[in-house]
């Protein structure tokens, strides 16, 4: 009887269950693509287990964690087919919120302290770059992620990111064909243009939104352009990321913005430097020449003011003579 009733119940609960519908998948379209347009690199400032127990426990997650471990473990956290909460509030190229089109790596790196001496970077194992490197190189390959999309937080967020910082090894990745990299040679060749005078701020700030930088077209020099400048430093120029707009940071800009058989910039005009008047150089038995005082200043003319001319007069009437007055007769009684 139990038997009985158990196989009832199987068959009821099974008849309340609605299949799915039978999907056939022998076939593919060609116009196709990955959603996965971007790949962005993180430091998670904080040691092994820390980052684990942060990347699976909390909101915070990402697609993949390298270890700082002598060999190195990938931990692959969430599927690549959906979206990590890694890259924030962000923008690159025109894009925003990227968590929704990126792949996020995190890479187990204590980040930066500040001392004495000024803020302090922790460096990257090569072990940990051995590894990473391969890692990347699948990612971009399986979802055709092109080299100047393969970035790190500083990038899609500067104003508010500093990883994966400037200690992080871009230039390997670069000689690994995974990140674009201006040509040493032709940036020398440009920077003898900006060695004679350093762009204004419009100008960086309009090669740096070309470059793939959210950045406010001020035209004026303001802390918000310096910290994005500085983020590029720390990317291309790393031993000096103090924001400043100087000319080599301004020829890596024009070489990474400009195709490669662009011509130079045009050289701007030469400043003319001021006149200053010379000292005359006594010679022994020469009487020094007197300097000859300047000329009075004359004062300036002034004009002379046209004479009205004079109405003439008129002539005046003649007084015609007074008529004698009659004497007065006396009358008679």
């Amino acid at each position: 009887m139990k038997k009985l009733l158990a196989a009832f119940m199987i068959a009821l609960l099974a008849g309340c269950t609605t299949p799915g519908p039978r999907i056939d998948k022998s076939l593919s379209a060609t116009g196709q693509a990955s959603r996965v347009r971007f790949l962005v690199l993180h430091y998670t400032v904080s040691d092994k287990p820390a980052s684990i127990k942060i990347l699976t426990q909390q909101q915070v997650s990402a697609h993949y964690l390298v270890t700082d471990d002598p060999q190195p473990t990938v931990y692959g956290l969430v599927d690549e087919t959906r979206a990590a909460y890694h890259a924030g509030i962000s923008s690159w190229k025109g894009y925003t919120q990227l968590n929704n089109s990126s792949i996020g790596i995190e890479i187990v790196n204590a980040g930066w302290k500040d001392t004495p001496q000024g803020r302090v970077f922790a460096p990257f194992p090569q072990s940990q770059v051995d590894v990473l490197v391969p890692l990347i190189k699948d990612i971009v390959a399986r979802h055709k992620i092109a080299p100047e999309n393969v970035v790190g937080h500083s990038d899609i967020a500067p104003l508010r990111k500093q990883d994966p910082g400037p200690l992080f090894p871009w230039y390997q990745l670069a000689q690994a064909g995974l990140v674009v990299w201006p040509d040493a040679n032709r940036v020398a060749a440009v920077r003898q243009v900006f060695d004679i005078q350093v762009p204004d701020a419009a100008w960086f700030q309009k090669k740096l939104a070309a470059h793939g930088f959210a950045l406010a077209q001020s035209g004026v020099l303001d802390q918000q352009t310096r910290t994005v400048i500085g983020a590029f430093q720390m990317k291309y120029r790393p031993a000096n990321i103090a924001g400043e707009p100087d000319a080599e940071t301004a020829a890596m800009l024009e070489v990474l913005t400009t195709p490669a058989n662009a011509p130079l910039p045009p050289l701007p005009p030469a400043p003319v430097p001021p006149i200053v008047p010379t000292t005359p150089v006594p010679v022994p038995g020469v009487p020094p020449v007197q300097a000859v005082p300047p000329a009075p200043t004359v004062p300036p003319v002034q004009p002379v003011q046209p004479v009205q001319p004079v109405q003439p007069v008129q002539p005046v009437q003649p007084v015609q003579p007074v008529q004698p007055v009659q004497p007065v007769v006396p009358t008679q009684q």
